[in-house]
């Protein structure tokens, strides 16, 4: 039998900030919008291991796009008013939307649904995504620092070149440029980048976004965003759906020659269980409760997703 961590709380703290919105409730917003997504996209969307479909994405996606758009157009408009008012030139930078939560909770196939839904409002066509991990630091140098058992969590990824890249956006600059991680190969590879032209809204995906700053006088990476959004699940849930994309894995991208987890093609059901098992129980699972979950609060939006992968509710910070 095996032993499940206990179930987190499922209310985000200090919850009279918050609007609690059920499923249904929010699903009628969708009312009189337009699905812009055939089923074929959204199986080309979805990652290993989501249950995502129309129907979600009628009900909970495309009204959250819709308010994220209306978010963006507004940061813009007042943008706009302020240069006015200072009698300067508007300069208004990219609207900056941040997407967390633990591995495996969803967090990067709801970051590229965003992406494709929100170019198709009028409002906000150019969207680019970018994740985190291109700004862990390469596996050599993870391994001089004795981290290499800790990536993911905060101290393996070079803050700083993630909060500059983000001070580039957020100051106008023309373009910005992002390493690039190859989760083939399980590493940064050398010499590529993600270039970041001024689009109208930048998706900013990964684990520990919402970190507060290392000291007072820091920077944190949320301070650069616009809007948050944090996904969340009880662990018990994340651990079958890790263990499952793990399993999947092994007869997808884990068999491939080129694949830095190709040792774990061959090995049997229960042997790729175990294993999947102790990744999550010695590091998925203590950076999710030690570094991850502490943040939600941060949040300006909170996903809550039930056993299936389905958003159960909506919370979302009052203005």
């Amino acid at each position: 039998m095996i032993a499940m961590p206990p179930e987190m709380s499922t209310d985000t703290e200090a919850p009279e900030l918050y609007r609690q919105i059920p499923r249904a409730e929010w699903a009628r917003l969708a009312a009189g919008m337009a699905q812009p997504l055939t089923e074929t996209e959204v199986v080309q969307i979805r990652g290993l291991g989501d249950r995502l479909d129309l129907a979600e994405v009628r009900d909970v996606y495309l009204p959250l796009s819709r308010l994220l758009s209306l978010y963006a157009t507004a940061t813009k408009r007042l943008g706009a008013d302020t240069a006015h008012f200072l009698q300067d030139d508007d300069s208004t930078t990219p609207f900056v939307v941040g997407v967390a939560g633990s591995v495996a909770v969803g967090k990067s196939t709801i970051a590229r649904l965003l992406r494709e839904l929100m170019s198709r409002w009028s409002d906000t066509p150019r969207v680019e995504l970018v994740t985190t991990d291109g700004f862990l630091y390469p596996n050599a140098e993870l391994e001089r620092r004795g981290l290499m058992d800790r990536k993911g969590f905060p101290e393996s990824y070079d803050r700083r070149a993630l909060v500059d890249f983000l001070i580039d956006i957020k100051s106008g600059a023309a373009e910005a440029r992002a390493p690039f991680y190859s989760h083939m190969r399980y590493d940064i590879v050398p010499d590529a980048r993600v270039t970041v032209r001024r689009p109208d809204v930048l998706i900013v995906e990964g684990l520990n976004v919402l970190q507060p700053p290392p000291t007072p006088n820091d920077v944190a990476v949320s301070d650069l965003f616009d809007f948050s959004i944090y996904v969340d699940a009880d662990a018990a849930h994340i651990e079958r759906w890790y263990v499952d994309r793990f399993l999947a894995l092994r007869h997808g991208a884990f068999s491939n020659p080129n694949s830095f987890f190709k040792v774990f093609a061959d090995i049997s059901d229960d042997e790729a269980v175990a294993r999947a098992l102790r990744f999550w129980n010695e590091i998925n699972l203590p950076n999710l409760e030690e570094n991850v979950l502490p943040t939600r609060h941060r949040a300006t939006l909170v996903l809550r997703k039930g056993p299936d992968h389905a958003v159960e509710h909506v919370q979302l910070r009052k203005l």
